[in-house]
C-alpha cells in the first residue's frame, strides 16, 4: 500500500485551514480548574470556620451518656422466712406499698414477752414507792424505841442511885448492930439489880439507835432507786419500755416496704426461702427521678458549669423525642481513678490518653412521666455552653 508523505508546508497549511474555535487551549482549562479548586477550598474552609465559631464552640456533645437512678435495695433488718411475696418484676410501686411478708411469729412472742416485763417493773416501782412510805414509818418506830430507852436508862440511873444510897446507910447502920444481916444482904441486892437493869437500859439504847439507823440506811438506799423520778421517768421502766418498744419495730419488721416510688428490678425473694439481715431480695428503680450521667471528655468541659441547659435524646425513641436537662454538677474523679485496677501513669513507658469526666445532668420530671426512661440506657447529650 502506498503512503503518501506530506510536506513540512503542506502541513502548515493543513493547521492554519483549522476554524479559529476548535484550537486547543489546553493552558487556560488548566487555569480555570486550579481557579475553581481553590475557590472551593476557600469556601469550605471558610464555611467550616463560621459553623466553629457561630455553632460549634457554642456546644459540648457526646454520645458517651448513659441514665441512671438512686436505685434503693431492698433488705430485710432481720433473720426470717419469707411467707409472701406480692410483687414482681417490672411492676411499678408506690412508696409504702407491701413487697414481702416474713413470719413474725418470733417476733410476736418477743413483743408479749417484752409488755409483760413493762408491766412487772411498773408494778416493781409502784412498789417501791409505797415501800419508801413503810421505811419512813420504821425510821419514826426505832427512833421511839431509842427515845424508850434513854428514859428507861434515865430511870435504871434513879434506881442505881438510890440503892447505892440505901445500902451505904445500911452498911453504916450493920456496924452498931441496928440492920440485921438480913436487911444488909437485901440492899446487896438492890444496889446489884440496879447496876444490871442500867447496864441493860443502855444496852437497849444502843440497839434501838443501831436500829433506827439500819432503817435509815434501808430508806435511804430505797430512795436512791425513786428519788426525782415518776413511775413514768423511772430508769428501770424507761429500759423496760425500750425493750418493748424494740420487740415492736421488729413485729413491724416483718412486713418489708416500699422504700420509694419506682419499678421492681432483679427480684430474688421466694415463698419459704430464709433469709437474713442485710441480703438483697429486689430492687427498686426510682425512673422517676432518673438521671443522667454524660462522660464528657476533659477537653470539653471548659467552658462547662452547673445550671447550663442540656438538649437530649435516648436512643430508645430517637431524635423525635427531646429531654431538657440541667448540669447539677461534676464527678470527684474520672472513670479510670476509680478503677479497680488503676492506670500507673508514673511508669516510664507512658501514653498520654484524653480523660472523660463524669457529668451529672437532672432530668425534668414531666418528660420522664411522658416519655419512661431505664437505668442503663445510651443517651445523646448535648450542653449549651454560650451562657
Amino acid at each position: 500500500m502506498t503512503t503518501q508523505a506530506l510536506s513540512h508546508e503542506d502541513k502548515d497549511i493543513a493547521v492554519a485551514d483549522l476554524p479559529q474555535e476548535q484550537a486547543p487551549e489546553k493552558g487556560g482549562n488548566r487555569k480555570r480548574l486550579f481557579a475553581g479548586l481553590a475557590l472551593g477550598v476557600l469556601v469550605l474552609g471558610g464555611g467550616y470556620k463560621a459553623y466553629d465559631v457561630l455553632v460549634a464552640s457554642r456546644h459540648a456533645e457526646t454520645d458517651n451518656a448513659y441514665v441512671g437512678a438512686d436505685v434503693a435495695q431492698v433488705t430485710p433488718l432481720l433473720d426470717a422466712t419469707v411467707t409472701q411475696v406480692l410483687v414482681s418484676d417490672s411492676q411499678s410501686v408506690k412508696q409504702g406499698d407491701i413487697l414481702v411478708k416474713l413470719d413474725d411469729t418470733d417476733a410476736r412472742i418477743a413483743l408479749e414477752g417484752a409488755e409483760a416485763q413493762l408491766a412487772l417493773t411498773e408494778r416493781r416501782v409502784k412498789g417501791l414507792s409505797a415501800t419508801d412510805l413503810g421505811l419512813g414509818a420504821q425510821v419514826a418506830a426505832r427512833a421511839a424505841d431509842e427515845a424508850r430507852a434513854q428514859a428507861q436508862l434515865v430511870s435504871a440511873k434513879a434506881d442505881l442511885d438510890r440503892a447505892a444510897i440505901d445500902l451505904k446507910r445500911r452498911e453504916a447502920l450493920a456496924a452498931s448492930g441496928s440492920v440485921s444481916g438480913e436487911e444488909l444482904s437485901s440492899a446487896h441486892n438492890a444496889f446489884a439489880s440496879a447496876g444490871a437493869n442500867l447496864r441493860a437500859a443502855q444496852a437497849a439504847i444502843a440497839q434501838a439507835g443501831a436500829s433506827r439507823q439500819a432503817a435509815i440506811g434501808t430508806q435511804s438506799a430505797n430512795k436512791v432507786l425513786i428519788e426525782h423520778t415518776t413511775v413514768e421517768t423511772n430508769p428501770e421502766v424507761v429500759a423496760a419500755r425500750a425493750n418493748r418498744d424494740q420487740a415492736r419495730v421488729n413485729l413491724a419488721r416483718m412486713v418489708i416496704r416500699a422504700p420509694v416510688d419506682g419499678v421492681i428490678s432483679g427480684r430474688q425473694a421466694q415463698v419459704g426461702e430464709r433469709v437474713k439481715a442485710g441480703q438483697v431480695l429486689m430492687r427498686v428503680v426510682p425512673v422517676s427521678a432518673a438521671y443522667v450521667d454524660a462522660n464528657f471528655k476533659e477537653v470539653q468541659l471548659t467552658r462547662v458549669h452547673p445550671g447550663q441547659k442540656v438538649h437530649l435524646t435516648a436512643d430508645l425513641y430517637g431524635g423525635k423525642v427531646a429531654y431538657h436537662g440541667t448540669v447539677v454538677g461534676f464527678s470527684g474523679g474520672t472513670g479510670s481513678a476509680f478503677a479497680v485496677v488503676p492506670a500507673q501513669n508514673a511508669t516510664g513507658n507512658w501514653i498520654k490518653v484524653v480523660q472523660r469526666l463524669p457529668v451529672r445532668i437532672a432530668l425534668d420530671p414531666k418528660e420522664l412521666v411522658e416519655h419512661p426512661l431505664r437505668v442503663g440506657l445510651s443517651m445523646n447529650a448535648d450542653i449549651d455552653v454560650s451562657n
